[in-house]
């Protein structure tokens, strides 16, 4: 997983609840221990690795901690957890006093303020302890890569291309081309903001130029994205077409159709948890553009190992795989 705002890592998060792997993955349990409890582990650091997520209090985080141990077992490795309890300083600290005291083979962290790492990145790395980080090396202060650190990140311009494209696709094989669109937004400082949407509007108009957006709300929860869409669908009844941003975005523009009595527009997203791609094997939601994060759980442990074999071994760019699921298949 990469680096993204709490607002975006915690929609990532959610939708890692909806795959199976993580729970076929599991089989220890979960040891929010502080970075100076290491007991749970080895203690020789051989072959125990430190996961910090964002935070436990995330059902989705203590998930994938689980489905990380299950994984790490599976390899041979022990696994401790941290719980930062989203608070960015208490990860550094944690994460520096296990760094320091020799018992981590290699550390896995999804910050949550990457700048705030950048001083530990080089103790990590200064120790010999690998990591790999959500984000990419710009975001720790690094100017690119290099022996011992890794990291995973979201390629939010095709994400959001996938999702405009088949917006798109929709407008075209059911409205002759001729869209309105309600466009769903995130929030001001959301990671991949810019580049996400910028490439939904970008694709939409390429694929359907017909196409036009009479409306635009801020997505936050579901509740709200509906009340915001149904409010803004009384403005614009013609409406056929919803860019649903996220998985509570186009959940809440399905409600907020069905409570007008309104046949279901096109709507497209970018998430994919269990509900939604639900949605989209109804027909309720036509594409969801799906982050593989139980592919990206196996290939980022899978790099931290590679690096711990081989510390002289140059780290990687990771990028989180993206899946377009539609009714059609």
């Amino acid at each position: 997983m990469q680096h993204r705002s709490k607002s975006r890592a915690a929609l990532a998060a959610m939708a890692v609840c909806s795959l199976t792997l993580l729970a076929a993955c599991g089989g220890g349990d979960t040891q929010p221990a502080a970075g100076s409890d290491t007991s749970a582990g080895s203690g020789s650091g051989g072959k125990t690795i430190v996961f910090s997520p964002l935070g436990l209090q995330i059902p989705a985080m203590k998930q994938l901690s689980e489905g990380v141990q299950g994984y790490g077992k599976s390899k041979g490795y022990d696994v401790i957890v941290q719980d930062p309890k989203l608070d960015p300083q208490k990860q550094v600290t944690d994460l520096q006093t296990v760094i320091e005291s020799g018992k981590a083979a290699g550390v896995w962290s999804i910050a949550i303020a990457p700048p705030s790492m950048s001083a530990l990145v080089k103790t990590a790395l200064d120790k010999g302890v690998p990591m790999i980080l959500n984000g990419t090396p710009a975001d720790y202060g690094l100017d690119g890569l290099e022996p011992g650190v890794s990291f995973s990140t979201i390629d939010y311009a095709a994400e959001g291309k996938a999702a405009g494209e088949e917006l798109g696709n929709c407008i075209n094989e059911r409205y002759d081309g001729a869209g309105k669109v309600i466009f769903t937004e995130s929030a001001a400082g959301t990671a991949g903001k810019a580049e996400f949407e910028g490439a939904v509007k970008d694709a939409l108009a390429a694929t359907a130029p017909d196409a036009e957006i009479v409306a635009t709300t801020t997505v936050s929860d579901r509740t709200a994205a509906q009340t915001d869409i149904g409010s803004a669908l009384q403005g614009n009844p013609d409406v056929n077409a919803v860019f649903g941003q996220n998985d509570e975005g186009a959940l809440g523009a399905v409600g907020a159709f069905k409570a007008a009595g309104k046949d279901i527009p096109c709507i497209t997203e970018g998430g994919g948890n269990e509900e939604s791609l639900a949605a989209v094997k109804s027909g309720d939601i036509y594409a969801v553009v799906a982050l593989q994060f139980a592919a990206d759980m196996t290939q980022s442990f899978d790099a931290l190992t590679k690096m711990i074999d081989d510390p002289s071994a140059t780290g990687v760019q990771l990028t989180v795989p993206q899946e377009v699921v539609k009714a059609d298949g």
